[in-house]
């Protein structure tokens, strides 16, 4: 198993490295662990202790959407709800308890409380009740007229010790007792919950004024975001303003005309045909409708299907008085039972209900249920305009959360009251640093290649430019073709020609001469690009690139990509056809970054001299992202990634791609992975990595356990059946976007840009943080639009011994090496880059017959076969040639 490791000899690329400098003694910094061998892997993994704080970089007053909440040392009483039937959505879960606490007081001895909507109810005083399970009949009115009964039974289950949660804040006590949280939440959530319609953490409420439209029948709806969270020395409360898309509370007829673009539903004179028939279903499956001709009682159905038939040939068997069963059409039962005439016989019917049930209701009795979330993926135009409806400079996003809070007015809730919590109104106050950005180094002017003359650019609010510089090493573009998918007349042969020419005099002046004329053609159509890149390949011979110019989106992106990348193992390079028409230097000199690191090239490395100490010995840089199918597809797998770097700057990373099955977050196949990228390492440097550096994007704080436990497993599996006693020191931090949590500058000299923003480089270990383990916000990137969002990064595993300065600048120094822009990105390179690997596959992913869409989500129908593991494990892989080279910059 350790051939990998002692096939080639070992060269000295690093230096023999002194040894790491010791963290400064901290007050904070724990007894010191003893990492145990390997082989004798513990049965549990634990994230460690905070080591230190941090203290490089200028001080910064922030303020953070945090806010204090003061809870009694006391103890709160936990019981089981069981409400029968116990398939109530949890809106009704909440009106049957509370009917029960209103009108059978004597089981609650004047007490409010509250109840999760599901099993999970809590008292601030023990309930009359014992330890027995307690059971209840519950009518609450029906929309029918008729009153419902619910069973509902009560047991006690457990104590819950505030005072312990009290200590584990102020770090006297270990492990986080989550069921505490979970009590608080619940307290904190109880009666929002009653007010609004929940989402997840947030909460929304239909729009006051006038919506802001989406299109297909969707709108935005504002709303927040609250989560209770533990910190040092107190519990928070996180508020932030939320936004998400709803469905329009309107006839499913006028639903129809959004979706297939109509005016008017009298446009539609004949039965739907296929494609719109596919186009409709895609989007009212799975919704609620209402019906409206049976008076006052407008019963609820969730659609399953759309109907072939209009509702004049639908047929289904009704029984008559005398047991017999005939065929009868929809419009003949409307016609007979409800004396209604269809104006619409000749469009299709909803199925409702179950499938096997045959329920049929026409599309002119039906209206969408108000308060539906949109769960399906946005279009390109739907995301934009919800970026814009949402987008607020950072100090108008502090304005309206300080407003939320204020309306809120939590310590006026009566549930919060009776459990004595008190929430702090004002935002808490933390003490940020900014980091100083590294050097990044770049090649020489044409003619000075020497070390001396090397050009170095020091990075100002997060961004610098190319203007003067050189690639640290330019690759030499001698054949090359250009195919252009657009119309002659809409890229026209003189601006093709100044395209070239402007290309050429951005890449020179870079250092990646483009020397010979690329053979040109105009092609169109999506079945013409596998045939004329492999006759590209075979005429000519050293072929280096094919630039592909695009007429927009086209599902021609994804087959340029899957037949570059896994077929022929060519480097591809898309550019839109309004950019060859009006090339501008920025757009030029972002596909020359791109182009360079995909033909082998460098753009810029670290300044060696200014980096961490961790690169004193070889270490490899690892980032790993698991990407899912839009919501709503049952059918299509998970897509896991891992990238690594392949040097010692780091620049250039290899990535391996893995399918695995639906909606699974952990990595199945990591340690196969790690152990591809190790020997590809070695190959790449003659070196065996001393450290692992693993950044791991995706994961929420309900999976840390199961991903430390399974994933970092894995890495270390990879080491060992390497090569015994092959043990390099791991460190794995999880990398989260998905958060609320917004820093604000308190000063406004401080504030960066239009947007009003923190600066590039803040980052916060204090105050907002976990009250034990090792983790911290990193505002990496210059806000442009918006909000920022700061990275939170959390360390699972450490054996490298980092203190908090030397993990935080290395992650903010990983940031400035992100290969396709002269800026510092939100998250570190490695991450980055696994997210666009496994985005990629989501495109070699794509069948043929599925390119109707160009986004990587499918538009067939479920009804296709799925492929098989193994089918599509090889349409990942991409090619020996290409994985050599960055593909996916």
């Amino acid at each position: 198993m350790s051939e990998p490791f002692r096939s080639l000899p070992v060269m000295p690329i690093w230096q023999p490295p002194p040894p790491l400098p010791p963290p400064p003694q901290q007050s904070l910094t724990p007894p010191p662990m003893i990492r145990p061998p390997m082989a004798q892997l513990p049965p549990e993994f634990h994230p460690p202790f905070r080591p230190s704080f941090g203290h490089i970089g200028r001080p910064i007053v922030l303020r953070a959407n945090h806010f204090q909440v003061k809870i009694p040392n006391c103890i709160l009483y936990h019981y089981d709800v069981s409400i029968i039937p116990d398939k109530c959505p949890r809106r009704v879960n909440r009106e049957i308890v509370e009917a029960l606490v209103q009108n059978h007081g004597e089981y609650f001895a004047m007490q409010k409380p509250v109840f999760d909507g599901r099993k999970n109810l809590y008292s601030r005083k023990p309930l009359p009740i014992g330890r027995d399970r307690v059971e209840v009949v519950v009518t609450l009115p029906g929309g029918d007229g008729k009153d419902r009964a619910f069973k509902v039974s009560i047991k006690h289950v457990a104590q819950v010790d505030l005072e312990y949660l009290e200590l584990v804040l102020k770090g006297q006590q270990m492990g986080m007792p989550y069921d505490a949280i979970q009590a608080l939440d619940v307290v904190m959530r109880h009666l929002p919950s009653m007010r609004y319609t929940p989402v997840g953490r947030s909460f929304f409420a239909p729009p006051e004024t006038e919506p802001y439209l989406l299109g297909s029948g969707r709108e935005v709806w504002f709303g927040f975001h609250q989560s209770i969270r533990p910190s040092q020395w107190k519990m928070m409360l996180n508020i932030d303003v939320s936004a998400t898309a709803f469905y329009k509370q309107q006839a499913v007829l006028d639903f129809l005309c959004e979706i297939l673009e109509l005016t008017s539903i009298e446009d539609q004179r004949r039965p739907l045909s296929d494609s719109q028939r596919v186009k409709f279903a895609k989007e009212i499956k799975g919704l609620k409708v209402e019906v409206t001709h049976t008076g006052p009682i407008k019963r609820k159905y969730r659609v399953c299907n759309v109907t072939r038939r209009p509702s004049s040939a639908q047929t289904f068997p009704l029984m008559m008085e005398s047991g017999d069963t005939y065929d009868c059409s929809v419009v003949q039962y409307f016609k007979e039972k409800h004396k209604l005439e269809l104006r619409y016989p000749h469009l299709p019917c909803l199925q409702v209900g179950q499938e096997k049930k045959h329920t049929y209701l026409p599309l002119e009795v039906c209206n969408l249920v108000p308060g539906q979330r949109c769960i399906k993926k946005l279009s390109e135009s739907q995301t934009s305009k919800m970026i814009r409806a949402t987008s607020r400079t950072a100090p108008d996003r502090e304005r309206e959360i300080n407003r939320l809070v204020a309306r809120a007015n939590f310590n006026e809730d009566p549930y919060v009251r009776d459990f004595s919590i008190s929430v702090d109104q004002k935002m808490v106050t933390v003490t940020g640093r900014i980091l100083p950005p590294p050097l990044l180094q770049y090649g020489g002017k044409a003619g000075g290649m020497i070390p001396q003359t090397r050009i170095q650019a020091q990075p100002d609010k997060g961004v610098w430019d190319m203007r003067g510089k050189q690639f640290h090493k330019g690759a030499e573009i001698h054949t090359w073709a250009l195919v252009i998918f657009a119309q002659h007349r809409h890229c026209p042969d003189d601006k093709l020609r100044n395209f070239i020419y402007q290309l050429r005099r951005i890449s020179n002046d870079a250092g990646m001469p483009i020397k010979g004329d690329p053979f040109q053609r105009y092609v169109s159509g999506v079945d013409n690009v596998e045939p004329l890149f492999r006759q590209l390949r075979s005429d000519m011979l050293d072929l280096q690139l094919i630039m592909v110019v695009l007429p927009g989106k086209t599902p021609v992106y994804a087959e340029v990509k899957r037949v570059g990348d896994t077929l022929l193992g060519v480097a591809t390079q898309c550019v839109q056809v309004k950019n060859v028409m009006r090339p501008s230097p920025q757009t030029l000199s972002n596909l020359c970054l791109k182009i360079n690191v995909k033909l082998g090239g460098i753009n810029s490395i670290l300044v060696p001299s200014v980096r961490p100490a961790v690169f004193q010995t070889p270490v490899i840089f690892m980032g790993a992202d698991v990407t899912h199918p839009p919501a709503g597809d049952e059918r299509k797998p998970s897509i896991a990634a891992l990238v690594a770097s392949m040097d010692a700057h780091p620049s250039r990373y290899s990535a391996t791609v893995r399918v695995q099955q639906h909606r699974q977050e952990i990595i199945t196949e990591l340690a196969s992975m790690v152990r591809e990228m190790l020997i590809q390492f070695y190959k790449s440097t003659r070196f065996k990595p001393h450290r692992i550096i693993f950044y791991r994007d995706g994961v929420s704080e309900g999976q840390f356990q199961q991903v430390l436990q399974h994933e970092l497993r894995s890495v270390r599996e990879a080491c060992i059946k390497l090569e015994d006693g092959y043990e390099p020191g791991i460190t794995f931090i999880v990398v989260q976007k998905r958060h609320h949590t917004r820093l604000f500058c308190a000063d406004h000299k401080d504030m960066i840009g239009k947007s009003g923003n923190i600066p590039a480089g803040t980052t916060v270990d204090v105050g907002i943080t976990h009250p034990t383990e090792f983790d911290f916000f990193l505002c990496s990137h210059a806000g442009v639009q918006g909000t920022s969002r700061p990275s939170h990064y959390h360390v699972l595993w450490d054996d490298n011994d980092f203190n908090a300065d030397e993990l935080q600048c290395l992650t903010y120094q990983l940031c400035h090496t992100y290969v396709r822009c002269t800026r510092s990105v939100s998250y570190p390179a490695p991450a980055y880059y696994a997210h666009l690997v496994a985005f990629r596959a989501r495109y070699h992913l794509q069948e043929r017959e599925d390119k109707s869409s160009g986004d990587g989500s499918s538009t067939s129908q479920q009804s296709e076969e799925p492929r098989s593991p193994q089918a599509m494990a090889q349409a990942v892989k991409v090619h020996d040639d290409i994985n050599k080279v960055m593909y996916f910059a």
